[in-house]
């Protein structure tokens, strides 16, 4: 073998370690976040991921393997402090010179404050198509259906919005062009292929989107309950509106009074739908229904059954539109 191939050899395997060297580590709370990060990571390198899908993102305790994660990463993409608080703390120890986004605190998205009682009112969804001009948003001091003067936080702790806001695909379209500018400033090289793999995952979104209106154009004017008020982002985009929640706090357990006033609106307005959560008790799904005439379902918010990775976000917001039109 000639000194002449060994010497090009070598440096085309010096040349691409280099490349490689230079992909930005990238570290993501939740798993439909880490999906929209993989998109626009596509071809280029991909993010780890901390939370499992499987897991609570309010009560997850990091591993030794999730602090090597941070302590390494160039950049962190998280929801933010509403739904993870105790990471916070995390990122500010372990994380010394990373660009960390905290994707709740973006410019250009509309945040949602907490619905408080068992029961809702409906929304008006006269623009809840309307999502691209959010000037007049203020990112999300505006109130609310005035919930300044209520106090009956049953076992809440959370901050002050619905953190479950990567349920909109809308907000999630504005987080793809987020990601591809954050990862563009590390890593200017492959700023073209970002935002190319960021519009292309727009486009999905907008084709995803088209597709989970036609499957709940039969069911958008019947009447559902949801296990915890995760939801109204999605109820938002896509015109629809939950009756009530079980449970409002993510982590806490219905009362007894709860579960009494969900089981009368059930029963009096002629609710079809009560829906659970595979990380929660089934058993108390069925106490509601028990004796009426409502149907269950199981929606998922955080995709435990789906495989991590680009897919992981269409898949998650498809099957909480199949789910919840099968509940009919």
């Amino acid at each position: 073998m000639s000194n002449k191939f060994l010497s090009t050899t070598s440096a085309f395997l010096l040349s691409t370690s280099m490349l490689v060297a230079d992909v930005p580590k990238v570290t993501v709370d939740i798993a439909p976040v880490h999906s929209l990060v993989s998109k626009v990571m596509n071809g280029v390198g991909k993010p780890e991921l901390i939370i499992p899908a499987g897991a609570s993102p309010h009560e997850y305790q990091l591993k030794p393997s999730n602090a090597k994660s941070l302590q390494n990463a160039d950049i962190v993409f998280w929801i933010g402090e509403d739904l993870t608080p105790w990471l916070e703390k995390g990122l500010s120890s372990l994380t010394q010179d990373a660009s960390i986004t905290s994707l709740l605190g973006v410019d250009g998205i509309k945040l949602l404050s907490f619905r408080e009682g068992a029961l809702f009112e409906a929304h008006d969804h006269g623009d809840h198509d309307d999502h691209d001009d959010h000037d007049d948003h203020d990112h999300g001091k505006e109130k609310h259906d005035d919930h300044d003067d209520h106090d009956d936080h049953e076992g809440h702790d959370h901050g002050e919005h619905d953190p479950h806001a990567w349920l909109s695909p809308q907000i999630a379209k504005v987080w793809l062009n987020v990601i591809a500018a954050k990862l563009s400033e590390v890593d200017p090289d492959n700023a073209a292929k970002y935002f190319s793999n960021a519009k292309s995952a727009r486009d999905n979104v907008d084709s995803l989107v088209s597709e989970v209106n036609s499957i709940l154009d039969p069911m958008r004017e019947k009447k559902f309950v949801v296990f915890h008020d995760a939801y109204q982002y999605f109820e938002r985009d896509f015109g629809i509106s939950a009756s009530g929640a079980i449970s409002l706090g993510d982590a806490s357990d219905p009362s007894p009074a709860r579960l009494a006033e969900i089981r009368k609106r059930v029963v009096d307005e002629a609710v079809e739908c009560v829906l659970a959560e595979p990380q929660y008790n089934q058993g108390t799904v069925k106490a509601v229904v028990e004796g009426t005439k409502a149907n269950t379902s199981v929606i998922d918010p955080l995709g435990v059954n789906l495989e991590a990775g680009p897919s992981l976000y269409e898949n998650l917001i498809r099957n909480l539109a199949t789910n919840l039109a099968k509940c009919f």
